[in-house]
């Protein structure tokens, strides 16, 4: 089996950074896309309803990775899963909740790197938030029903991202909030083409085929383009747009 990327000392790097970053450490270009950082905390503001939400509202982020967007979850919600199937993507957001920082380096080019720290807002309340490894599609949730979950960026990197759909039914309390962001970089290397949702001349949009899937039990509210940078280095960077789709449980 070759190495799981997740785990890597770079790619948890680069994702603290994705995370945490300061706008001048992910971008010092002026010239670059600005509106695509703070994607996690995007996710949160632009996607969640908070008006429908109280202080015993509970939310489940699946693929958290290293935990930006669940620690903002605590700002409308009074209790936070967020699940990565990456140890070291939890680890770092375990220690993050219990220090509230964390020191790392990023790359600048070659091996140079500079120190950084990542660091959650001192507004969140952090007792508020736990972590788990788990896989989204198998994990075993002993917590009933959320108000609110996440899958941020996560479909696409699925074996059988249809099981995980299916399986909504039973995260997401009536009412609830469903809120999905994918790339849609749909790879063999983690999803094998026949569970491709879309991408395929004969599937075709992947839109249609999440309404196929999660109807009747959800509706879709809205969907809307979300731009987001991951930088690998100094002059190297992932500028993507997700799809996102926000949905409501039936009642």
């Amino acid at each position: 089996m070759p190495e799981n990327v997740y785990e890597t000392t770079e790619l948890l790097s680069q994702y603290l950074l994705f995370h945490y970053g300061g706008s001048v450490e992910q971008l010092p270009y002026p010239f670059g896309p600005h509106n695509a950082l703070n994607y996690p905390a995007r996710c949160i503001g632009e996607c969640v309803d908070a008006s429908q939400l109280t202080r015993d509202s509970r939310a489940l982020d699946l693929g958290c990775a290293v935990g930006r967007s669940t620690f903002e979850l605590a700002r409308i919600c009074g209790q936070v899963l967020g699940v990565d199937y990456s140890r070291s993507f939890i680890q770092a957001a375990t220690r993050l909740k219990a220090d509230g920082s964390l020191p790392y380096q990023y790359k600048i080019a070659g091996k140079v790197h500079r120190p950084a720290l990542a660091r959650v807002d001192p507004a969140i309340d952090r007792n508020r938030v736990s972590f788990e490894v788990g896989d989204a599609q198998e994990f075993k949730n002993t917590s009933g029903a959320y108000e609110v979950v996440l899958a941020a960026n996560l479909l696409c990197r699925l074996p059988n991202p249809r099981r995980l759909l299916h399986r909504f039914t039973t995260l997401v309390a009536p009412g609830g909030q469903l809120v999905i962001t994918t790339p849609l970089t749909w790879l063999e290397a983690f999803t094998p083409e026949e569970n491709w949702l879309g991408a395929t001349p004969e599937t075709g949009d992947t839109l249609r085929l999440l309404e196929t899937e999660l109807n009747p039990s959800f509706s879709l509210q809205r969907t809307h383009d979300m731009p987001f940078l991951i930088r690998e280095h100094a002059r190297k960077y992932q500028w993507s747009v997700a799809q996102a789709s926000i949905w409501s449980r039936s009642p």
